[in-house]
């Protein structure tokens, strides 16, 4: 799987942006039919992303198009539009608003037939935006919905306003974090990791809204890496540097990986099941991080970090 550590989110009916991504570092675009765009221009807006998709060259990029909730007349046209035009070049299909399992089979449905019919050979992926109290409460059911399903991304806004939090921006904890020092999003956010992990999904955090705010960028990434997310949505190219390097690992991090790696070999060499570091012991579930990390690295292409065979 290439990475998702990146996902640039680019309004689908503005070209002039399309062009702009292309030479962005982000890892996903995804070009967006839903909150980004206003519904007079909701119509031709599908017709705006295949062409950008068909035209612009988009290197090794995976992309994706958001499309309008199922609740909305737009959807359908959205997704047939989409699935028929451009399908054998898109990684996938962001579905907003996924509330129930039902939503998933839904689209999946749908995409087994224009499959079928435009002789696909690879199939088209779904991500859900979990964005809602309903969703949260059924995220278990929707992340094995479907094995078109690649990730579960944390919609915070419309999250939000679902249970009537006190937010008007989608910054960090918002202006009134005074009020409430916690974190307010702790118990969803690990909803979301579990229910992704328990069915090798990638799980995705909201994006920063305030792209001035370089610190609490940095803040919010690095507190999303801790609680296991995969990357983050970024909404203006600024962000994208920040977001690739917090969730990639750090060259510490990988020589600790790789120190762990070696103790633990040895360990079993001699016919131990555990060794320790530094006064720290490691044992075979610590050795699994590791393994992890050096799997990042080498997935990431972070080749220079890495010892020569």
């Amino acid at each position: 799987m290439k990475p998702r550590r990146s996902i640039l989110s680019v309004p689908g009916h503005v070209e002039k942006m399309h062009a702009r991504a292309c030479n962005s570092s982000a890892d996903v675009i995804m070009l967006d039919l839903e909150d980004s765009v206003p519904v007079d221009a909701k119509p031709d807006a599908p017709e705006v992303v295949i062409n950008s998709i068909q035209t612009l060259d988009w290197g090794n990029k995976t992309l994706t198009v958001r499309i309008n909730g199922l609740d909305t007349p737009f959807a359908y046209r959205d997704l047939i539009a989409i699935a028929e035009a451009v399908g054998d070049r898109i990684d996938s299909v962001v579905l907003p608003k996924t509330d129930h399992p039902g939503d998933v089979h839904f689209v999946s449905r749908m995409l087994d037939g224009i499959e079928m019919q435009r002789g696909f050979t690879l199939r088209i992926g779904i991500e859900a935006i979990i964005e809602s109290a309903r969703g949260m409460s059924n995220v278990s059911r929707i992340a094995r919905a479907s094995d078109r399903l690649r990730s579960l991304v944390f919609g915070i806004a419309d999250y939000s306003a679902s249970i009537r939090a006190r937010l008007v921006s989608i910054s960090g904890h918002g202006e009134e974090s005074d009020i409430y020092p916690g974190h307010r999003w702790h118990f969803e956010m690990s909803r979301l990791v579990m229910a992704a992990r328990a069915n090798d999904l990638r799980v995705i955090d909201a994006p920063y809204g305030n792209f001035k705010d370089s610190d609490g960028l940095n803040r919010a990434c690095a507190m999303t890496c801790a609680l296991g997310f995969d990357g983050k949505w970024a909404i203006h190219p600024g962000q994208i540097d920040t977001i690739n390097r917090i969730f990639s690992p750090s060259q510490a991090d990988i020589a600790r990986a790789l120190k762990v790696i070696a103790a633990y070999e040895n360990a079993k060499n001699r016919g131990r099941g555990a060794a320790a570091i530094d006064g720290r012991m490691i044992d075979g579930a610590t050795l699994r991080m590791a393994r992890q990390v050096k799997a990042q690295a080498e997935y990431l292409g972070l080749s220079a970090l890495l010892p020569k065979k």
